[in-house]
């Protein structure tokens, strides 16, 4: 007997039981009680032609013969049948467990009555375990194979128990289990199918109708005893009863709604090739807003364009009552159509979005103070010398993988695009601050010395990356970026009213201040950037709210709480004045201005005005906040009464919102109107797809101030905690093993 300690020896008992354990596999299988395509795979036992002993298994296709690796018989049969490799799969012929001859039809007259029949030959059943010559042992010497004797059945009524077993054992192959004791009243399965029909069409575009007839998902429907749906129910009669449950929802607001302001966000595309949506809602004074409608518009839409389409929505709410729609706020246009609408009808207050302002004042600073530009060229020249110098880049990486803790190319601008933008700048700076430890080690290294010796680039690049100058405009700009950013953030979460916009720009002052004193930038070319920006978003109504509020009445040294006209330039009260003015009718204009002046002296009694100052932490966020926004305007409406004429203003011009930002698209609804093209259908059911999203986002935003309506961000959380808390190698990078 040979060794068992022998190397070969262990190997071939190992391929041997590898070769029984696969039988076993399918002889279960064969029973009803395995995976249905060990019914057409066989194993094969491949022995050394020198020393007999088993050196492989394989397995082979029963249908066409082909040969296949045995080590993963499950992805075998997924890319051999299933993907259609297998010429003969799907023939009837063959893809069955028992071989049938062809069954000739004869027809006969036999003494009793003549009848026909079929005369079906015997059946023939194949013993898998004989054609490989049943059992073996790897120290018999090799033999040559022999078939076993076949095992014939009769046919006769004695072999119908066999059969009965045989069609059983195929019934269970190909019918999918359910889960017993699974049972659901009709009503049970109405309120369980609505719960979905919720979560696909508040999902953002992120759930695709297809997806609902995938056939694992129909498995799982039938796994917890719902019935099969179909996508197309989905796309018509359940969009459209959503759809107009939502439409009645928000007519019923809107009509109960004493005014209302339009918002409209969308008009400046990011891509200005493809078709964009035009998002419209309404704020209502109760702090609520209220999705409207979806436009689709191209790259490049008039201004004129705009203006229509804007009062087409103010004629189609109000129809006579005009002057319900108190005002818009929108993406600011090129052209003069919110200041054409408002001078038009006087009781308008048309407000460019300050989310967009703060988003377009870093562009300015992009292209308009010099040390952008030179921080700009200085960190591409770097970024491309560390990205595409192949033996650099690997110096790079080795220590940026060592300090960083991961490999990283460093952002660069599009070859197409001319100029460096904003946000692809702050990518830049703020990569190269991540990296520049590894470029400090990368200098340090004995090959990258060489290369200084021969390459008149790599010393400068070297000398600029060891220059203490260039990192701090490096950092400069980043930081300047950083805070402008936070507070376009800060006002797309927080929504604030046009009351706040004055102090909102009086923060950037301070902000752009203390950064000119950090760095030893000069103040006077960053407060006229600052400036320019401002007066291109400025609006009287600004100045008018900010003094209306009771938000914001200071308390002087008698106790008096009086608004802050000390905070307004002369011009800016001259604004209040001209405003009040013109949205009152010609006949109370005096009135007013005389309320006013009351007003300023006397301003508001000292138990209100603390009512209304009253603050609050926020859960979330840690911020004091007003503990009842809805005051300031309350205390107009109830309280301020004597001021007959002025409080008609008031309580229009407080619950202005200073921000478009209401229902943020994620990009998938663009995504399918790209696609759907042309097609009409298609694309009013994506409207009402954004339309049942949009309702049911701004409805719990309106619950929670501080909603997120991007769920992809949750996801990336999600993903960045699972692998901090999960120390193990990921498969995506190919690091595990099978």
């Amino acid at each position: 007997m040979a060794d068992s300690d022998d190397p070969t020896t262990a190997a071939a008992q190992a391929v041997h039981r590898r070769y029984e354990g696969l039988l076993m596999v399918r002889t279960k299988a064969l029973k009803g009680k395995g995976a249905w395509y060990w019914s057409h795979l066989e194993p094969l036992l491949l022995k050394n032609s020198d020393t007999g002993f088993p050196k492989a298994v394989k397995l082979r296709c029963s249908l066409c013969d082909a040969v296949f690796s045995a080590s993963n018989p499950s992805r075998t049969a997924s890319e051999h049948l299933k993907r259609g490799t297998c010429p003969n799969f799907n023939s009837p012929s063959k893809n069955t467990l028992v071989s049938i001859s062809p069954v000739s039809r004869k027809r006969a007259a036999d003494s009793d009555g003549g009848d026909s029949f079929y005369d079906i030959p015997p059946l023939t059943v194949v013993d898998p375990s004989g054609i490989y010559g049943g059992s073996f042992s790897p120290f018999q010497s090799h033999q040559p194979h022999q078939q076993q004797p076949l095992l014939m059945l009769s046919g006769g009524k004695e072999d119908l128990g066999a059969l009965a077993m045989l069609e059983n054992s195929v019934k269970k192959l190909r019918t999918p289990r359910t889960s017993p004791g699974v049972s659901l009243n009709k009503d049970q399965i109405d309120s369980a199918l609505d719960f979905l029909t919720d979560w696909v069409f508040e999902s953002p575009g992120s759930v695709s109708l297809s997806s609902l007839e995938h056939p694992k998902f129909r498995a799982f429907l039938n796994q917890v005893g719902l019935p099969s749906i179909s996508s197309r129910d989905f796309a018509t009669v359940r969009l459209n009863s959503k759809y107009e449950i939502a439409k009645a929802d928000v007519h019923l607001k809107i009509t109960d709604a004493m005014f209302f302001q339009i918002a409209s966000s969308g008009w400046q595309p990011q891509n200005q090739e493809d078709k964009t949506m035009v998002h419209i809602a309404l704020n209502l004074p109760n702090g609520t807003t209220l999705y409207r409608k979806t436009l689709i518009v191209g790259s490049s839409v008039p201004c004129r364009f705009a203006e229509e389409v804007l009062w087409d929505t103010v004629l189609n709410i109000c129809g006579s009552s005009k002057e319900k729609c108190v005002g818009i706020v929108a993406d600011k246009f090129k052209g003069k159509a919110l200041r054409s609408l408002e001078n038009q009808h006087q009781w308008l207050v048309n407000l460019p979005c300050q989310f967009q302002a703060f988003n377009s004042l870093v562009k300015d600073f992009t292209r308009k103070l010099p040390l952008f530009k030179k921080v700009a060229e200085n960190c591409k020249r770097v970024a491309h010398f560390f990205n595409f110098e192949s033996h650099i880049r690997t110096i790079f990486h080795k220590y940026q993988l060592q300090e960083c803790g991961h490999t990283c190319l460093i952002t660069l601008p599009t070859a197409e695009s001319e100029e460096i933008g904003a946000m692809t700048l702050f990518g830049m700076v703020e990569d190269m601050l991540e990296s520049a430890p590894a470029m400090q080690l990368a200098r340090l290294d004995e090959v990258f010395k060489m290369t200084l010796i021969e390459d008149p680039t790599a010393r400068e690049i070297s000398h600029l990356v060891g220059n203490s100058e260039f990192w701090n405009e490096v950092e400069a700009v980043h930081c300047l970026i950083k805070f402008i950013k936070d507070m376009a953030q800060e006002i797309e979460i927080e929504k604030p009213l046009v009351a706040q916009c004055l102090p909102l720009w009086e923060e950037l002052r301070e902000k752009a201040k203390d950064w000119c004193k950090k760095f030893h930038i000069s103040e006077e070319s960053v407060e006229k950037i600052v400036s320019r920006r401002f007066k291109k978003n400025y609006h009287p109504a600004w100045a008018a709210a900010f003094v209306l509020d009771p938000l914001y009445l200071i308390r002087n040294n008698s106790g008096k709480y009086l608004p802050p006209f000390k905070r307004l330039t002369t011009e800016q009260e001259k604004d209040v004045d001209r405003l009040i003015t013109r949205l009152v009718v010609r006949e109370e204009a005096h009135i007013a201005l005389m309320e006013l002046m009351k007003w300023r002296t006397e301003g508001l009694d000292q138990v209100y005005a603390r009512a209304v100052q009253m603050k609050e932490k926020d859960p979330v966020t840690g911020k004091l906040r007003a503990a009842n926004p809805q005051s300031s305007r309350l205390v107009w409406e109830t309280y301020l009464t004597e001021f007959k004429s002025l409080r008609k203003v008031a309580v229009r011009l407080i619950f202005l919102h200073a921000t478009s930002c209401g229902f943020k698209s994620n990009g998938n609804f663009e995504r399918m109107v790209c696609s759907y093209g042309s097609s009409r259908a298609a694309i009013e059911g994506v409207k009402k797809l954004v339309f049942i999203s949009a309702h049911s986002k701004l409805e719990k935003g309106n619950l929670c101030s501080n909603g997120n309506n991007n769920d992809n961000n949750d996801d990336i959380e999600l993903f960045a905690a699972v692998n901090s808390e999960d120390d193990l190698p990921s498969e995506a990078d190919g690091s595990s093993s099978l």
